[in-house]
């Protein structure tokens, strides 16, 4: 404590000090712009999005497996995934989507038959793990109704279900970025429902 007693009662020193003391203690109790303080554990920084590597590795995983897609009426991913769900909710429904993805098809046997499924399955688990304390507010039933829809249609699908799940996770990353971080992309997105 004398080092840091003697390091503060020069200026240079003083200015150091606020620096690496003071301030991080009072910007840590304010919300971050744009983020909404209701749900700030439902927030992830933008940075995660926007890193080439796992970008192009998702989205060309996405491609391989959608042209083995014979099924062109049917959409996993898409706004159905939002009926009676309120915004500030979102976030945390793509979490649960990300979650059954990553479980019930990007770790299963289909892992061996595309490129950089294991990389892009750890992306998204960390994202979830990074929303471990996101949690919904007010009623689940419809959260639950809509991920119910969406198994029951993979299931529907049989083996094609996971190959149109991977065909989608182009879909997946910008749903995910836009429900979750603090600057959502205006547009829409490239494949239409």
């Amino acid at each position: 404590m004398a080092s840091l007693h003697s390091l503060a009662n020069s200026f240079p020193g003083w200015v150091f000090f606020c620096c690496c003391c003071c301030l991080p203690l009072l910007t840590s109790s304010l919300p971050l712009k744009g983020a909404s303080s209701a749900h700030p554990a439902c927030r992830l920084r933008k940075i995660n999005f926007q890193q080439p590597y796992i970008r192009n590795r998702t989205y060309t995983l996405a491609k391989t497996a959608s042209a083995s897609d014979k099924d062109t009426d049917n959409r996993l991913i898409g706004q159905q995934l939002f009926v009676n769900i309120r915004e500030n909710n979102r976030c945390y429904m793509m979490k649960r989507v990300v979650e059954l993805v990553v479980k019930d098809v990007l770790l299963t046997e289909v892992k061996s038959q595309y490129p950089y499924v294991e990389e892009v399955a750890q992306f998204l688990a960390s994202l979830t793990s990074e929303l471990s304390s996101c949690q919904f507010s007010g009623k689940r039933e419809h959260v639950e109704k809509n991920l119910e829809q969406m198994k029951n249609k993979m299931e529907q699908l049989g083996e094609n279900g996971k190959t149109k799940a991977i065909g989608e996770l182009d879909l997946l990353f910008d749903y995910m970025e836009n429900a979750c971080t603090d600057a959502p992309k205006k547009g829409g997105n490239k494949k239409k429902n």
